[in-house]
């Protein structure tokens, strides 16, 4: 069986080269004990800039990096020919397919946006906005854990997490209380594009240990915690169990 082609994945370089972390103080696998570990969590990631040297790509990278050390499967999503919402019609682009794809596939996500004008950039928004909430009756984005991170060309700010926080709750996503921003993002990679050891490279490393525990603790409930009334309702599915019926009537 011929294995599917993805193109917009991008590849990463050295995943197993970790100069800037410290293995005496790591758990190889934080979320042991929080539930099963097999298969290994599926992750996807997304940045928010096409430029040749970008600090939001390579600061995901790193994030990846961490994540297969943590024994996750990663995927990164090139977003060089993703066009503008809207732009096709219905959506209608190889890019779009893909990238839904491989929401699809994600039990957790990562997102990384530069600021630019006080903002998340509109690359990483037209990612986002190309990721509905109901797609061919599946949810791309519902029920998984989302982390969110920033880099920053001045001092450190925080405009960049903030709205892609208020983004990853539209799109129902459970996002963790970790986050990370990197302050002067230029200063913070050598020129082989690996972030020097660093507090900002320590949180990076929180964020990434956060996310994969919370993707473990939420795997075995994650379609019992977006099992909504309203939802059943509309497709007309009554909940008919005894043990739940027989709870109705008592309460009523």
């Amino acid at each position: 069986m011929t294995k599917p082609v993805y193109p917009r994945l991008r590849p990463l370089a050295d995943p197993e080269y970790l100069p800037a972390l410290r293995p005496e103080y790591v758990h190889r696998r934080p979320a042991l004990g929080l539930g099963k570990l097999d298969p290994p969590p599926r992750v996807l990631l997304l940045y928010g800039s096409l430029r040749e040297r970008s600090y939001s790509r390579l600061a995901v990278e790193e994030a990846a990096r961490l994540l297969q050390f943590f024994g996750c499967e990663t995927r990164i999503f090139d977003p060089s020919d993703l066009p503008l919402p809207d732009q096709f019609q219905d959506d209608d682009h190889p890019a779009v397919h893909e990238l839904r794809e491989y929401s699809l596939w994600s039990e957790a996500q990562v997102w990384c946006s530069p600021e630019r004008h006080g903002q998340i950039t509109g690359i990483m928004k037209a990612q986002i906005d190309h990721l509905p909430l109901a797609y061919k009756g599946l949810r791309p984005t519902q029920g998984r854990a989302l982390a969110v991170m920033q880099v920053c060309a001045g001092s450190q700010s925080f405009n960049s997490v903030n709205t892609l926080r208020i983004l990853g709750r539209w799109m129902r996503m459970f996002t963790i209380p970790n986050q990370s921003s990197v302050a002067k993002a230029y200063e913070e990679f050598d020129e082989a594009g690996r972030m020097k050891p660093s507090s900002y490279y320590d949180r990076i490393v929180d964020v990434i240990e956060e996310l994969v525990r919370f993707t473990v603790l939420l795997r075995p409930h994650a379609d019992q915690l977006v099992d909504r009334y309203s939802e059943r309702k509309d497709r007309n599915e009554p909940v008919d169990t005894h043990v739940e019926a027989a709870g109705l009537a008592k309460a009523t």
